[in-house]
């Protein structure tokens, strides 16, 4: 059977030309219209929300949606999830689609945020608490983490690899979500990322 179209959300214009790149390469037919049709596998790239949310935030039909996690890129393992009454044959779809090219797929329950967006965020705030506490210097902070933890790169330089204004917008939605007060962002963070400051002067990488 012939792959069915697909359409891509441009809530992020970044991630949906990774999307588009990946799709033109599987060579799957590519709607451009605002609204897909009918038949379209209709794909989002929600930060902080689930999948449901995010459809209906954009008046899209929420049995032709599936959400794609594009936090890391799609270099390595793809993540998504569907809502509650997407159709089988679109996730299947969207499973092959995202296999394509043999990197590996891991499907989700419809769930705010995905994993890896609620772990790096939570990550990211703590540092910038340490921080707007005057505890320790964003670098000192890093290194702490890296060297204690193991981890390649420290809370605050995972925010500016990631994007703190991104990281911002993960925790404004888990937060309005959940009403759970361990998604409030930092304040030093909040102002960072409405400036467009680092959050540590050491380069990202």
């Amino acid at each position: 059977a012939s792959p069915c179209p697909v359409w891509i959300s441009q809530d992020d214009p970044g991630s949906a030309a990774q999307l588009a790149e990946l799709v033109a390469t599987a060579g799957w037919p590519l709607e451009s219209a605002d609204q897909p049709s009918s038949e379209a596998l209709c794909l989002l790239t929600p930060l902080g929300e689930d999948t449901t949310q995010c459809a209906l935030r954009q008046g899209l039909n929420a049995e032709q949606c599936v959400a794609v996690d594009m936090l890391a890129g799609l270099d390595k393992r793809r993540s998504l999830m569907a809502s509650p009454i997407t159709r089988p044959e679109l996730v299947n779809a969207a499973a092959s689609l995202l296999n394509a090219d043999g990197t590996p797929v891991s499907t989700l329950q419809d769930s705010t945020g995905f994993v890896l967006q609620r772990v790096v965020a939570c990550i990211v705030n703590v540092g910038a608490d340490i921080a707007q506490q005057g505890v320790a210097a964003p670098a000192t902070i890093d290194r702490a983490v890296e060297l204690g933890l193991g981890y390649p790169f420290g809370p605050l330089r995972m925010g500016d690899h990631y994007g703190a204004s991104r990281i911002l917008t993960i925790l404004n939605n888990l937060l309005a979500a959940t009403g759970d007060p361990r998604y409030r962002p930092s304040p030093w963070l909040r102002r960072r990322a409405a400036l467009g400051m680092p959050l540590t002067d050491r380069p990202t990488g």
